[in-house]
This record gives structure tokens, C-alpha cells and sequence, in this order.
């Protein structure tokens, strides 16, 4: 799953051919970056690199403004709100599994110990 998601963060394109797969003007993508939408990669402080995730971020950008009529100002609040969410869930998956360990142990730690009790007291419970 790392690789998965380091590949998607991985940038590979070029603003000419992120452009053509957005169907937006190169002038857009620079648009969007200077007010701070979407981030590529610089290289050599000059050229952009977009990655497959600056892809996806531009179609929704796309989606919210060709098809729902949203105006980039509410864009903006909509993408923050979003990787809000997303970041919230990662927290939210990791402490799951930080206390699904946790019950693990604890359960593995009572077995245990009631493996050394005297076998009337283990009756008894």
C-alpha cells in the first residue's frame, strides 16, 4: 500500500501533458497554482512536475467548477475541507488499529495470567 500511494505523490508529468489530461490550458494550471490549488513539483526551480494525485486534484477542481458551478473561492474551502477529512481519517484508521493492538495484548496478557491460576480459582470465574 506504501508503494501505492508513493507512486500517486510521484511526479512524472509534465504542465503540457497534465494539462492535456485535464483539458486545461497550462495558463489554468499555473492559475491554480499561484493560488495555491494544486502544488507540483518544482524542478530546477523552473519546470512543474504533476503527479497522478495533482491529476486527480485538477479533474475534481474540474468536476467543481465546469459541473457543479462552484467558484474557486468556494473551491478552495472545499479542497481544504476535504483533505481535512482525509487526513482526519488516516488518524482515525490509525488509532483504530493502535487499539484493536492494544485489546490484542491485553486479552493475550489475561489468558496468560489465568493460565498460572490454581485451577479451583480458575473454576471460580
Amino acid at each position: 500500500m506504501a508503494d501505492s500511494i508513493r507512486d500517486k505523490h510521484e511526479p512524472v508529468y509534465l504542465i503540457s501533458v497534465a494539462a492535456r489530461l485535464c483539458d486545461m490550458h497550462p495558463q489554468t494550471l499555473r492559475m491554480y497554482e499561484r493560488m495555491g490549488l494544486i502544488r507540483p513539483k518544482r524542478v530546477n526551480q523552473k519546470n512543474r512536475l504533476y503527479s497522478q494525485a495533482d491529476i486527480e486534484r485538477l479533474r475534481q477542481i474540474q468536476r467543481l467548477t465546469r459541473d457543479l458551478g462552484v467558484n474557486l473561492a468556494g473551491v478552495e474551502i472545499i479542497l481544504e475541507l476535504l483533505d481535512k477529512v482525509e487526513r482526519l481519517q488516516q488518524e482515525l484508521e490509525t488509532l483504530h488499529a493502535q487499539m484493536e493492538q492494544m485489546v490484542q495484548e491485553r486479552v493475550e496478557q489475561i489468558l496468560s495470567e489465568r493460565q498460572t491460576l490454581p485451577a479451583r480459582v480458575v473454576r471460580e470465574l
